[in-house]
């Protein structure tokens, strides 16, 4: 996933960035809004994040720049909570709004939401596709049979196709509070790869796991 990021706030943005590139996203950061709309190719991008309130350009305005050249969809993040702001954003075109303070984790499924509501397959190559609402993997329309672990790994890789999704991450996505090791997770991977018959799961060494795009 490529994400532009725009906040003027350094520490909320290196923050944010930091906990979206350690999960194995692309993300472009400024702090400044005039200089990311003279830098930036907005073709590149799958969302954007936008403060609203920075110096120079608010995020709305910046948006407004934008698509006029692309339709990605765009979060504005803000502290703003009256109703106004609210109105003009979605007015705006936004797909979504999240006020400050926020966890990071809900401005992942908040951006996950938004980029796979409308997809149910994603295809892997001519013989496999993975359905992301009901967690099913197919080989040339037949239904491989799945553990409930194997259907959760297989989720979070297809959610971040093309990234490398790293062995914490996804240790803590199947199995949540519980103490796994990396053994585990290898032998989780090891039995799966042995009900497929094109080996499309790639493990990137030291880092974790990704599945290619077709």
């Amino acid at each position: 996933m490529k994400i532009l990021l725009v906040e003027d706030d350094e520490f909320i943005g290196e923050s944010i960035k930091d906990y979206f590139e350690f999960q194995g996203n692309k993300v472009d950061y400024y702090s400044n809004p005039k200089e990311a709309l003279n830098t930036i190719h907005p073709l590149y991008y799958d969302i954007f994040l936008f403060d609203v309130n920075m110096e120079g350009m608010s995020g709305f305005n910046l948006y407004r720049e934008l698509k006029k050249y692309v339709d990605v969809p765009v979060i504005f993040i803000t502290a703003y909570s009256d109703i106004d702001h609210l109105e003009e954003a979605f007015e705006l075109g936004a797909a979504d709004y999240i006020k400050k303070p926020f966890e990071f984790k809900e401005l992942e499924l908040r951006i996950k939401r938004l980029l796979f509501k409308n997809i149910n397959y994603i295809k892997v190559n001519d013989n496999y596709k993975f359905d992301l609402k009901k967690l099913k993997l197919f080989y040339k329309d037949k239904e491989v049979e799945l553990t409930p672990n194997e259907k959760y790994f297989l989720e979070i890789l297809f959610q971040n196709i093309g990234q490398v999704v790293s062995s914490e991450l996804i240790k803590d996505y199947i199995w949540e509070d519980k103490s796994i090791c990396d053994n585990t997770l290898r032998t989780q991977v090891k039995k799966l790869r042995a009900k497929l018959k094109d080996n499309f799961i790639k493990n990137v060494r030291g880092s974790g796991y990704k599945i290619e795009r077709a």
